[in-house]
C-alpha cells in the first residue's frame, strides 16, 4: 500500500486548512496505510495526529518541514527572512526515538535563534544531527540549485536522503518530473512520490484559499496566483496515486520503504528525570546508597543499630525498584548548598517526606521516623507508583539565594 508522506495539518498556521481528525478519517476512508504530518517548523500537531491515528488505525508517521536559511546567524530574531537567504526545503522524519531527541533539539535550536513563529536553521545544523533522520528535498525546478541542494543533501543524509517527486498539474508537468529524477539519479539520490496535501477533501479547498488571502493581506478578488493553481491539494486513494506516478515506479516504492523505515511511535515517549550529578563511577542509586550508609555509621559511631539497618535496606531497595534516587539526591544538593552558604540557610524538610529514614539521614529532615514508629509507605509506596514529593521550607527572605 501507498503512504502519503507529505501532509500539512492546521497547525501549520493559515497553510493548512483541516484538523489531524479531518485527515486521518479520510485517510482511513480511502484506504491509505499512513500519514506523515508535516507542519512547518513545528511538531505542534503530532499529539492529536497520533490520537487521531489510534482512533482510525491509520498510522502517522512523525515529522516536519524545514525551511534552510543560508547563514542562520546572520539574521536577527522575529526578522522576516529575505529571498536572497532562503535555501533548501526539507521533510525530515526521525526513525526512532533518539532521531526524535535530535529533531526536537535542531527546532529548539531554530526557534531560539527565529523568536515567535519562526525557525532558523542551516544545512550545517542539520549535518550536526542527521543521524537516524531521513529527508526529503522538495523541489519544483531542475536548476542550478537543485544540483547544489542535492550534492549537500548525499553528503548529509547519505543513503536516507531522497527527492521528492510532485505533480503540479502545469503544462509540461512530466518533463520537469524527468528533469528532476535526472538531476537527483546523477547525484545518487532516490525519488519519492509525495502529494503536497494541504486539506482532506477537495471540498476543503475554499476554506485553504480564505487563509491564503488572511496569511498574505490579500482580498479574495485580489489574490490571483497568489492562490493554489489547482485543487488537488487533497488526499487521494493508493489507486490514484499509482495512477498519477505509474512513470515513477521507483517513487512510490520508495514512499514505502521511508514509511516502513520511520517508525518512532509516540507511544515510546516517558517522562525521564534529568540527570543527577553523582560521583565518578557510581550510579545515582549507589550514590544514594552511599551517603545514606556513611550518614548512618557516623550518627551512631560506625554501629548501626538492626532496626535501622533494615529499614535502610528496605527504603533503599524500594527506591531502587521505583527508580527515585535522581530525585533523593536532587533534594540534598538543594539542602546541603543552603546550608553551605555563609551564614546558613535555614531549611526543614516536612510533611510525608519525614516518613522516610533515608531523608533523616541525609538531614533533609530532623525527626528520627523508627523512634517515632512513621511508616515509609505513606511516602513511598509501591502499590502507588506515584513520585516522591519531598517539600522543604526555606526562610522567606534568602529563598531566592536557594534558587
Amino acid at each position: 500500500m501507498i503512504p502519503e508522506l507529505q501532509v500539512t495539518s492546521h497547525f501549520s498556521f493559515l497553510r493548512g486548512a483541516s484538523s489531524p481528525e479531518e485527515l486521518f478519517a479520510a485517510a482511513a476512508l480511502l484506504g491509505i496505510p499512513a500519514l506523515g504530518i508535516v507542519d512547518r517548523g513545528s511538531l505542534a500537531g503530532i499529539v492529536r495526529c497520533w490520537e487521531a491515528a489510534k482512533t482510525t488505525g491509520v498510522r502517522m508517521i512523525v515529522g516536519t518541514r524545514l525551511d534552510l536559511v543560508r547563514d542562520p546567524r546572520r539574521l536577527k530574531p522575529g526578522m522576516e527572512v529575505p529571498e536572497a537567504e532562503r535555501c533548501a526545503s526539507l521533510l525530515v522524519y526521525p526513525t526512532d526515538r533518539t532521531a526524535y531527541s535530535r529533531l526536537t533539539r535542531l527546532l529548539s535550536l531554530g526557534k531560539a535563534r527565529a523568536g515567535k513563529g519562526g525557525c532558523f536553521l542551516g544545512w550545517d545544523d542539520l549535518a550536526e544531527r542527521s543521524e537516524g533522520l531521513h529527508a526529503i528535498l522538495l523541489t519544483d525546478l531542475p536548476d542550478e540549485a537543485l544540483a547544489a541542494d542535492l550534492a549537500r543533501l548525499r553528503q548529509v543524509f547519505g543513503r536516507r536522503a531522497s527527492c521528492a517527486l510532485t505533480r503540479r498539474f502545469r503544462p509540461d508537468d512530466h518533463l520537469h518530473l524527468d528533469a528532476i529524477a535526472g538531476m537527483a539519479a546523477a547525484a545518487h539520490v532516490k525519488t519519492v512520490a509525495a502529494g503536497d496535501v494541504l486539506y482532506h477533501c477537495e471540498e476543503r479547498r475554499i476554506l485553504q484559499d480564505v487563509v491564503t488571502c488572511i496569511r498574505l493581506g490579500l482580498k479574495i478578488e485580489e489574490a490571483g496566483f497568489a492562490l493554489e493553481h489547482h485543487a488537488d491539494r487533497h488526499l487521494r486513494s493508493p489507486a490514484e496515486t499509482e495512477r498519477l506516478f505509474a512513470r515513477y515506479p521507483e517513487a512510490i516504492a520508495r514512499a514505502a520503504e521511508i514509511a516502513d523505515a520511520c517508525r518512532f511511535d509516540l507511544g515510546e515517549l516517558r517522562y525521564q528525570y534529568p540527570s543527577e550529578v553523582v560521583e565518578t563511577g557510581l550510579s545515582a542509586q549507589e550514590t544514594l546508597e552511599r551517603l545514606t550508609w556513611e550518614a548512618a555509621r557516623t550518627r551512631h559511631g560506625g554501629d548501626v543499630p538492626e532496626r535501622l539497618d533494615a529499614q535502610i535496606r528496605h527504603e533503599l531497595r524500594l527506591i531502587r525498584e521505583l527508580d527515585y534516587a535522581p530525585y533523593f539526591l536532587t533534594v540534598h544538593a538543594i539542602v546541603r548548598a543552603a546550608r553551605d552558604m555563609e551564614p546558613p540557610i535555614l531549611c526543614q524538610g516536612r510533611g510525608s517526606a519525614a516518613n522516610s529514614v533515608v531523608c533523616y539521614m541525609l538531614g533533609i529532615t530532623s525527626i528520627d521516623p523508627i523512634e517515632q514508629e512513621l511508616l515509609f509507605e505513606r511516602f513511598v509506596s509501591q502499590e502507588r507508583r506515584e513520585p516522591p514529593d519531598i517539600d522543604v521550607d526555606f526562610e522567606h527572605e534568602r529563598r531566592e539565594e536557594v534558587i
